[in-house]
């Protein structure tokens, strides 16, 4: 994959400042203390000290090192050690002191455990229902290489959301997920729907990778097609000179089209903009339906609109 000559510079819309207040330093405090992993920090996501300040994090399971190399993420990537058995737990407690009502769990791709880490996505939501049997959980699962019974294995857990984020366009996808699969990921989508189809599925996908408009709702209609309910749009970011460049800044007043489509195809909520990352507000995005309008504002501006139908 050829290499970024440099960044482009980034328009005002996409300077987020960055805040270490006393609950972003409580909130990483906690998680060093129960050696845990976020993908806030790991894919250094801008949303960070928004997050972390409001007292929530996206955990993520598995360790820190992922044994995949895509070429949109922050996340290291190498040969991981043997799962923590304590990690389930530990998120668990982490969740606690938060007092989340809402918690998301992503983790690193482990292709080197036989299931793919199933049986620790699902030891970790029934761990989290134990300490907080009010809260809802959602996971952001890897593909598990297409194997049903992996994904089985988490459904039977009862998540409240199943998210598997496509992250763009087929024309696209191999080179930037070159060991993804893009017709992988729909019938992921589909098989959850088929599997559990009282548990709503979710996805997200990246713009400014050089994709087209038409690209863009293509991919919306697949996923639609395969009954996915939620959806997430937002802005790619370069992380660094040796991931794949930023093709386009999308301008704010973009986004209202995308969730205008969204609405028109039929998604339950579809949330857009700049920021707007898979796991961002997402307890807001599962209960559209119970919101008759709903708008939220970021620090900069970017105007993230929640169409409730």
């Amino acid at each position: 994959m050829p290499q970024s000559s440099g960044y482009q510079r980034k328009p005002e819309w996409l300077r987020k400042n960055i805040h270490a207040s006393d609950e972003v330093r409580s909130v990483k405090h906690l998680l060093r203390d129960l050696h845990l992993n976020t993908v806030c920090e790991e894919a250094a996501c801008p949303n960070l000290s928004e997050c972390f300040g409001r007292g929530t994090a996206t955990f993520m399971i598995g360790g820190d090192l992922c044994t995949r190399r895509c070429h949109y993420c922050d996340v290291n990537t190498g040969r991981p050690q043997a799962l923590d058995p304590l990690e389930p737990r530990n998120v668990a407690e982490a969740a606690r002191r938060l007092q989340l009502k809402y918690v998301v769990v992503t983790a690193v791709a482990r292709d080197d455990v036989p299931d793919g880490g199933a049986l620790h996505f699902a030891a970790t939501i029934r761990n989290l229902r134990q300490a907080l049997p009010q809260a809802e959980v959602e996971v952001l699962i890897p593909d598990f290489k297409g194997h049903q019974a992996s994904l089985q294995t988490v459904l039977d857990a009862r998540p409240h959301v199943l998210n598997h984020n496509i992250e763009t366009v087929r024309s696209i996808f191999k080179r930037v997920r070159p060991q993804g699969d893009y017709d992988r990921t729909l019938v992921l989508l589909e098989r959850s729907r088929q599997l559990a189809p009282h548990i709503p599925t979710k996805s997200g996908f990246m713009v400014g990778l050089g994709e087209t408009d038409d690209e863009l709702r293509a991919t919306m209609r697949d996923l639609r097609a395969v009954g996915v309910e939620l959806l997430t749009i937002g802005q790619y970011l370069q992380p660094s000179l040796k991931h794949v460049p930023v093709a386009e800044y999308v301008t704010p007043d973009r986004y209202a089209s995308f969730r205008q489509w969204g609405q028109e195809l039929g998604f339950r909520a579809t949330f857009a903009g700049p920021f707007v990352r898979s796991s961002f507000h997402a307890g807001e995005l599962l209960h559209a339906d119970d919101i008759r309008e709903q708008q939220t504002v970021t620090d900069v501006g970017n105007w993230i609109a929640l169409e409730a139908r």
